[in-house]
């Protein structure tokens, strides 16, 4: 009988153990299932359908860091980042030594625009893999987004070291590099991004911002040009050129420039911003009336708009002025005090106008405000308001010489 009993306990354990067997191979089948329908989901852009099966791994095996890798990352290109968080930092707690969860934190942390934090994470991933360029560059890009340029540097050249044809570190070892003054090491990292990638429009521009800097327009006004042939649907770039030509004092070639823009990109009020600039620009240097008339019929209708920009509306009140509308000037003016940022020189004509309409009140509003601006003296004030009323009266005067019957 004893005997009898211990046959049956051994055929019971091994088909208990049959059976435990078999269902885990089946949750091992199941849960392989929703990983791959979840990664075909992702494939197809079905976010929703992925972090549907990834949550049936994860409620299949919570102890396997597979799961919630797959889902957080979902949740990361989503933009849930506080979800994606929870199952990353689940993820590296399940998996200490996988680099690929600390990668991704890194990911949502910098999307988050926590800086120090995310560096910290590609941080530890490199003390487990140091061999990718791709996290050694977004390490470096954390430190540099969180004001460590300095600290940037290493990592940088190491990921070039692996990859001299990373664009994006040359370009990004290029702007540390400017962080550090160090402007003819800068510009040799911005052109060889430029010798890899010519179309890289974002070393294009830190290359124009740099030459100018340097004084060297010419080669400024090629590299604004160039990016303006890269991306013709922007207007900001064509606009980017006639300003470039102006303040070089071209200013015929950047009307031109500037027209062309306005044919392309008849809808953007930039072009006609900027044309409206270049013209107040000329009426004040050369006390031209014809370049004033110019630069109101550019600024009027943008600045009739109720969504003007106080940049819009500061330009306009200023040409008001100089056109002898002081009253209406005030108010065009006052309007563009009202909205952020404000050009401190708005308060300069504020001031001036006030004084034209002997408004003394306004006047020393207006100059506090320049004052706690600039920290500049009243005096200093003074003095340009008394500029702006005189450039007022010469171009008066010129209107009248050229009057008929003058």
């Amino acid at each position: 009988m004893k005997r009898h009993w211990v046959l049956t306990l051994l055929v019971s354990a091994a088909l208990t153990g049959s059976v435990l067997a078999w269902n885990s191979v089946r949750q091992e089948r199941e849960f392989r299932r929703l990983i791959a329908a979840g990664d075909l989901a992702v494939s197809r852009d079905q976010s929703s359908v992925a972090i549907e099966a990834f949550s049936g791994a994860v409620a299949l095996k919570p102890d396997s860091m597979l799961g919630y890798l797959k889902r957080g990352d979902t949740y990361r290109r989503r933009g849930e980042l506080a979800a994606a968080l929870r199952d990353l930092r689940r993820a590296a707690a399940l998996d200490p030594p996988a680099p690929k969860p600390k990668e991704l934190l890194g990911d949502v942390n910098s999307a988050l625009g926590r800086f120090e934090r995310a560096a910290e994470d590609y941080a530890a991933f490199l003390a487990l893999d140091d061999r990718s360029p791709r996290v050694l560059y977004k390490l470096a890009l954390a430190r540099y987004r969180h004001g460590q340029a300095a600290a940037a540097l290493e990592p940088l050249r190491q990921a070039l070291a692996m990859d001299e044809r990373f664009t994006e570190a040359h370009y990004l070892l290029g702007l540390c590099l400017r962080e550090r003054r160090r402007d003819t090491d800068a510009l040799r990292s911005l052109r060889q991004a430029l010798a890899i990638n010519p179309a890289f429009a974002p070393a294009r521009a830190e290359l124009a911002n740099l030459y100018s800097a340097q004084g060297r327009t010419r080669e400024a006004i090629q590299q604004l040009e160039a990016l303006a042939a890269l991306e013709p649907a922007r207007a900001e770039r064509l606009v980017d050129v006639g300003i470039a030509y102006a303040r070089a004092g071209r200013v015929e070639t950047a009307v031109l420039t500037l027209g062309r823009a306005a044919e392309q990109h008849p809808n953007e009020p930039a072009v006609y911003a900027a044309l409206g600039r270049v013209w107040l620009d000329v009426a004040e240097s050369k006390l031209d009336r014809v370049a004033l008339r110019k630069a109101i019929e550019a600024l009027q209708p943008l600045a009739s708009r109720a969504n003007a920009s106080g940049e819009t509306l500061a330009l306009y009140g200023r040409a008001l002025f100089l056109a002898g509308d002081a009253m209406q000037a005030e108010k065009v003016l006052t309007a563009a005090a009202a909205r952020l940022p404000v050009d401190p020189r708005t308060f300069v004509y504020i001031a001036a106008a006030a004084q034209r309409l002997s408004r003394s009140e306004i006047y020393r509003a207006a100059l506090a405000r320049y004052v706690a601006l600039t920290g500049s003296s009243a005096q200093l004030l003074s003095e340009r308001v008394e500029n702006a009323i005189e450039q007022q009266r010469s171009l008066r005067l010129a209107g009248s010489a050229s009057s008929p019957g003058r």
